[in-house]
């Protein structure tokens, strides 16, 4: 089978990472990947924030726990609530990822990078794992300063980013009627 699509076909979400950090040279792979993704008309719109800090990773998990906690959606309440969970599963590197608010298409123009990344990451046996999560952390503006974006941009996800300590099983069956032609 191709390559490419090997890669695709075997990249899972991890959440469990041994706690050496991952090399510079692989973390620049990933994130060059993360910068030849597509966007719309060419506008780049992302920024990506590397945090290999762990008190400052701790940090951003703690306040994300807090926001949850007072959630009414009861599973995000009980993440929140649950002194074991943390927000990046214990990884050693997050890349954030941030858009351009004034660009055409900045949410989408992040998604594909954010999977350009986890794809890189995979190819590198590297694991990742996309945090929604993340977006209750950056819902505190007073906390946002501490992240130094650029002016003009807003955190939308995370990628975590780590040596596999778990090597998932295969993947769940695909929707077999995700698919409609019109030929």
């Amino acid at each position: 089978m191709n390559q490419v699509l090997e890669v695709i076909k075997s990249r899972r979400s991890i959440r469990k990472y041994l706690p050496r950090q991952i090399k510079k040279s692989e973390l620049a792979a990933i994130l060059e990947a993360g910068a030849y993704a597509p966007s719309a008309h060419n506008e780049q719109s992302w920024q990506f924030t590397v945090i290999r800090n762990k008190e400052l990773l701790d940090r951003i998990s703690v306040k994300a726990k807090e926001v949850m906690a007072a959630q009414s959606a009861d599973w995000v309440k009980a993440m929140g609530q649950n002194k074991a969970f943390h927000v990046f599963y214990h990884a050693p590197a997050v890349i954030l990822v941030s858009m351009r608010t004034v660009a055409l298409s900045p949410l989408v123009d992040c998604s594909a990078a954010i999977q350009n990344m986890l794809l890189a990451a995979e190819s590198l046996d590297i694991g990742s794992c996309w945090i929604g999560l993340a977006r209750y952390y950056f819902s505190i503006k007073k906390e946002l300063p501490r992240l130094k974006l650029p002016e003009g941009y807003e955190p939308c996800y995370a990628v975590t980013l780590g040596y596999k300590d778990q090597r998932p099983a295969k993947p769940l069956p695909r929707k077999a009627a995700a698919v409609n032609y019109l030929d």
